[in-house]
């Protein structure tokens, strides 16, 4: 498994952590407005910045706790006060009025998580209400003398600072909102894939099930040019037997214990747990011949080589019938139904055989 880089690992504290990050540099931000109110000596915007400081430490513990809607009021309430005041004190000309713009994707994020559904209106009011703020302050202040003249090279600091804040606000969340997306769209993509392997594929021993196997044979068989296949269709002699006597444990590790050798003995072929103790061999490209030897070397291999369960030697043998694509076959269920009889055939006559052709 590749491991996660610094990057990945960065932005997946991010995510799991975003509204205690946002408070955190919301906090951040207030410390250096409350130096650059310090330093043009606007006191009441200096008391409002200490304020604004211990609401957000405050918001952190709340976050901390799990206390996500008052954390997410606290932001809006500050920061819309905050915009009124310091476009009071200190002039629409310093740009403050960009932090109403910053909050817009807090507003949203965290809006989206906070109310679900119809009650989602809640988000849309605010946002309303955050835009006719700005037209407000705009409109109100655009000719009105501010309390405190402030230096222009400070006036342009405030400026990029607010600005700032607005840019890092919108790519910080849209950062965050495609990396959770992304992650959705990974897990669902893993999730799909798990459904489509765990219905196509037997729980126990891993082999492909009916639903993966019939697709492959029926591919197989509208191939045109196709070098011809055979098929297997096996079946452990006395399972219930087994399962008496050992339990079904017992028998859960026979067949765990076959399916290794089949897997083993029939390496490129298409395996396949038809259900119970019984099993399906696909050929590609092999003449009934030729399976005939394969499955004779097969056989042998099962026979041979007993279950150790519990330290107890549990034997078993597997009857085989085999059938061949060619005339008269039209679906999977035919070759299989051919292969089913004959394996039946050897059962009724001795089992642990290999029939190849009818009797």
């Amino acid at each position: 498994m590749k491991k996660a880089g610094l990057f990945d690992k960065t932005i997946h504290f991010l995510v799991h952590n975003s509204n205690f990050v946002t408070v955190m540099i919301m906090g951040m931000v207030h410390a250096v407005l409350l130096a650059i109110m310090l330093a043009v000596e606007v006191f009441p915007l200096v008391y409002f910045n200490i304020l604004s400081v211990v609401v957000y430490l405050f918001c952190m513990v709340l976050c901390r706790t799990g206390h996500v809607l008052p954390v997410y009021v606290s932001i809006v309430a500050e920061v819309t006060a905050y915009t009124i005041i310091s476009t009071y004190f200190i002039g629409l000309r310093c740009g403050t009025y960009c932090f109403l713009f910053s909050i817009v994707p807090i507003i949203i994020y965290l809006g989206c998580f906070l109310f679900k559904g119809k009650s989602r209106w809640h988000v849309l009011v605010l946002l309303i209400m955050n835009f006719g703020l700005f037209v407000y302050l705009y409109i109100t202040f655009a000719q009105v003398r501010p309390v405190y003249d402030i230096p222009d090279v400070m006036k342009t600091t405030i400026v990029i600072f607010s600005s700032f804040v607005m840019v890092f606000s919108t790519v910080f969340y849209n950062a965050i909102y495609i990396y959770s997306s992304e992650g959705e769209v990974t897990n669902l993509e893993k999730e799909n894939k798990q459904l489509t392997a765990d219905a196509s594929e037997d729980a126990l021993t891993g082999m492909l099930n009916r639903r993966g196997f019939l697709p492959i044979v029926e591919k197989l068989m509208k191939e045109k040019g196709s070098a011809g296949f055979s098929i297997a269709f096996c079946d452990i002699d006395n399972f219930k037997r087994i399962n008496d006597s050992y339990g079904h444990d017992g028998g859960d590790e026979v067949i765990r214990h076959i399916t290794r050798i089949m897997n083993k003995e029939m390496n490129g072929c298409e395996t396949c747990r038809w259900g119970g103790e019984e099993f399906i061999i696909l050929m590609k490209g092999t003449g009934l011949e030729a399976a005939r030897e394969k499955m004779e070397s097969l056989r042998r291999a099962v026979e041979v080589s007993p279950t150790v369960f519990f330290n107890k030697r549990i034997p078993a043998t597997i009857t085989i019938g085999l059938g061949e694509f060619g005339d008269g076959i039209h679906t999977p269920e035919d070759i299989i139904k051919v292969a089913d009889e004959r394996m039946y055939y050897g059962k009724q006559n001795g089992k642990n055989i290999v029939i190849y052709e009818d009797h």
